[in-house]
């Protein structure tokens, strides 16, 4: 995947994410950020379970894409005691 499309599917997820988790936005660039590390354990989390990885800008790795944000926003609110 090229890099415009991993900060894309990155705002995706983290701002769908961060609506999901706490019902506001973390800002865009904490949002893309969060995003794009929520892909990657998303990815791995899915190759674990037999699935596929992220594999661009598809339906299937922007879900895959918003679970792993949504797993990397709970840890992340649980190492900086935000509230959720």
């Amino acid at each position: 995947m090229s890099f415009l499309t991993w900060i894309v599917l990155g705002l995706i997820a983290g701002f769908v994410g961060s609506k999901i988790v706490n019902n506001r936005g973390e800002g865009v660039l904490l949002d893309i950020i969060l995003g794009i590390v929520g892909a990657i354990v998303g990815g791995w989390l899915s190759t674990m379970i037999g699935g596929q990885p992220v594999t661009g800008l598809n339906l299937y790795s922007v879900l895959i894409a918003i679970v792993g944000s949504i797993i990397v926003l709970f840890i992340w609110h649980a190492l900086f005691r935000r509230k959720v």
